[in-house]
């Protein structure tokens, strides 16, 4: 039996594909090698497990006037936005010499706004219109046929046992780096795209996110917003985190790289962000309820080794992400494949859209949309 469409990963973009396949009465299964959905989007509670009112440790913010594709994906979903906080001064922090230093921040427009419940509540809704059968946790692609007409597609399971299952479509719903160095392609991808592939980064693999979850937020009586920038570190870019339910925090950004992170260990790099909030915030910040610690360059589902260094944020690109053989039986929905906004939230549910109505017209005998002639 084929099944007329696969996707593989179920991340923002993998969901919302296979929500859109489920509500165009198309056939699916999507399969995610993790043991949860979500994929770089995690909202963790204070053990750092999985949370429906966490702390972000992937992506965060949503700006609605600049990212119509997420606003209207997260409208349809109902889910509830807040501002980040930013009223109170911001802290500086130039040198080890001079004692930080605190001015007026000024309020940015748009305004970065934040999703109730963290950007999970995102995936728990799309996992909530989603039929149980269609989902397949623990299973890992590792190698695609192209056959007659559809493609024959290597799973392992969660006990590390393979089998094989026939899709007219597959959808890879990843990273175009990671389907590279984990997935076999028989015949093989072109060597110019795998090229591209390649060279292409990883949104959010290359960066680490810190949090120090407090009994109140105690900066803002202080007068402070939460923000800070530090050219010492090894945090260098610091917000208020506290969850719309009034849960404290404060995160940064660990500005040290991803090969420095892997020499040193966490436990001395949350050591030291403990002391600089202390630095930045006062004795306050000394004695956290818990901290939060999320290197994404240590997630094997997540970077590979050539995210060992940062090169930069992905660009648009509206060039075909597959040709030859396998362009009417192979498409690519990660966030990097996005034709306006990839390696961010709005790049996957741009690239996922998309994706999801090609595959529609393709059901109803109609061509595929050029990606630089698609619009939402």
């Amino acid at each position: 039996m084929t099944l007329p469409v696969m996707i593989v990963g179920g991340g923002i973009a993998g969901l919302t594909v296979a929500h859109a396949m489920q509500s165009a009465d198309i056939e699916f299964v999507l399969v995610e090698a993790r043991d949860r959905l979500g994929g770089r989007i995690l909202s963790a509670g204070n053990d750092g497990l999985p949370s429906e009112d966490g702390f972000d440790l992937g992506p965060s913010w949503i700006w609605p006037e600049m990212q119509p594709a997420l606003s209207s994906l997260a409208d349809r979903l109902g889910i509830r936005l807040f501002a980040q906080n930013d009223e109170g001064d911001i802290v500086l922090e130039r040198s080890a010499s001079i004692a930080p230093q605190r001015f007026p921040t000024f309020q940015r427009e748009p305004r970065s706004m934040r999703m109730k419940g963290g950007t999970a509540s995102l995936i728990a809704a799309l996992r909530g219109r989603i039929a149980a059968e269609h989902v397949r946790l623990g299973t890992r692609v590792t190698g695609l046929t192209r056959l007659d007409g559809s493609v024959s597609v290597t799973l392992e399971g969660p006990d590390g046992a393979a089998e094989t299952m026939e899709a007219a479509i597959v959808v890879l719903a990843m990273p175009p780096r990671l389907i590279d160095r984990s997935i076999t392609f028989e015949p093989p991808i072109d060597p110019a795209l795998t090229r591209r592939w390649r060279s292409t980064p990883t949104w959010m693999a290359p960066h680490a996110k810190f949090f120090a979850i407090y009994n109140e937020a105690f900066w803002r009586s202080d007068g402070l917003s939460g923000a800070a920038q530090s050219m010492i570190g090894p945090l260098g870019e610091i917000h208020d985190a506290t969850t719309s339910s009034g849960k404290a925090a404060l995160f940064g950004f660990v500005g040290l790289t991803a090969a420095q992170r892997r020499t040193i260990g966490p436990e001395p790099i949350i050591q030291a962000s403990v002391e600089q909030l202390v630095r930045l915030f006062g004795d306050k910040a000394r004695t956290p309820v818990a901290t939060l610690y999320k290197d994404w360059a240590a997630d094997a589902l997540t970077a590979t080794e050539d995210d060992l260094i940062a090169a930069g944020h992905p660009l648009p690109d509206a060039r075909p992400w597959v040709s030859g053989d396998w362009s009417p039986v192979l498409m690519l929905a990660g966030s990097e494949t996005s034709v306006t906004n990839p390696g961010y939230l709005e790049g996957a549910a741009e690239a996922a859209l998309r994706v999801a109505a090609d595959i529609e017209r393709i059901w109803q005998g109609l061509p595929k949309r050029s990606a630089s002639a698609f619009t939402l």
